[in-house]
């Protein structure tokens, strides 16, 4: 009953913190979550599940996280090809015709879905799971669940989507995606196991504070409006590639543990609870329960992040 209810738990902050948390929705809206949940959560629960069953690292972790970001928004949303997405011309900056997306909003979004939708929730409820981290947590049934509701769930966004606004990518542009997803797949399943390298891993508060800047510098790009395109992508870049790269770094080092990986994680979290003060929700809502709501999710993530920092240092 307990790996049930770290999977359930899973599937629900999934989308909390993808459309919750990030500002998206309010409080009023909090029963979106039962709509949400198969979508984020049940493609969630399932690369967790496949990566553990595996014995997959944390790096095929991401790139499976990565697989589901291009699917979502090449296929169940087609947000990388549609000009007027959400009525937004999204794609407008740094347009590149020869592929028919934007460059800055490509680099975006699917960091978002990388690190917020999928990685970050992953990386709570395991240490959350305590010594159940990496081991699996449901069985072939509860798997095939899983994965019934995350095909469920992207087909209804996806049909959703198509009724909200008919479009539909070309040919070519739905048969890359399918082909850069099962590459993404592909490549997970077949990264060898990170080892170890010279040096001590840093303090978790210098992670912390790594995270921190990496989030300040990617979210700055939506904030800050009237950057030259050229100044978002290389903004964009260098927080991605940057925190990549520390990341990979610092976790193949000893002393490298769950108070870094919370390091991380609260970092990515963070900056998405003051960033949803910069923003308004997708749907109706008062500025007064848009404050109410941005508080009480990112005090829910504080205190979510205390809890499972405390069960990290218990295992150290």
């Amino acid at each position: 009953m307990r790996r049930i209810l770290l999977a359930l738990g899973l599937a629900l902050l999934s989308p909390l913190v993808a459309e919750f948390l990030l500002g998206d929705f309010p409080l009023t809206y909090l029963h979106f979550l039962l709509l949400l949940a198969p979508t984020y959560g049940g493609a969630a629960v399932v690369i967790r599940e496949v990566a553990r069953r595996k014995g997959l690292g944390w790096p095929s972790i991401v790139l499976m996280a990565l697989a589901y970001g291009v699917f979502e928004e090449g296929i169940m949303t087609m947000s990388l090809f549609n000009p007027d997405y959400a009525g937004q011309r999204l794609l407008d900056p740094g347009y590149v015709s020869a592929l028919g997306i934007g460059v800055p909003w490509t680099l975006f979004v699917l960091a978002l879905h990388t690190v917020w939708s999928m990685s970050v929730p992953i990386a709570v409820m395991e240490e959350l799971a305590g010594e159940r981290r990496t081991a699996p947590w449901l069985g072939r049934v509860g798997l095939g669940v899983a994965t019934a509701l995350a095909v469920l769930g992207a087909a209804s966004t996806t049909l959703f989507s198509y009724q909200n606004g008919h479009f539909l990518a070309s040919v070519p542009q739905l048969v890359s995606i399918v082909v850069i997803v099962v590459l993404l797949v592909v490549a997970a399943f077949r990264l060898p196991r990170p080892g170890r390298a010279a040096g001590r891993a840093p303090s978790p508060w210098l992670v912390l504070g790594a995270a921190l800047v990496a989030g300040l510098v990617f979210e700055l790009q939506t904030v800050i409006q009237g950057l030259p395109v050229w100044l978002t992508i290389a903004g964009l870049v260098a927080a991605e590639a940057g925190i990549a790269w520390a990341a990979l770094t610092w976790s193949a080092r000893e002393g490298w543990d769950g108070r870094h990986r919370m390091a991380l994680a609260g970092g990515a979290l963070l900056t998405y609870a003051w960033h949803a003060f910069f923003t308004r929700p997708l749907v109706p809502s008062s500025l007064w329960i848009d404050l109410a709501s941005h508080l009480v999710f990112g005090l829910g993530a504080v205190a979510l992040l205390v809890v499972a920092l405390q069960r990290a240092k218990s295992n150290v």
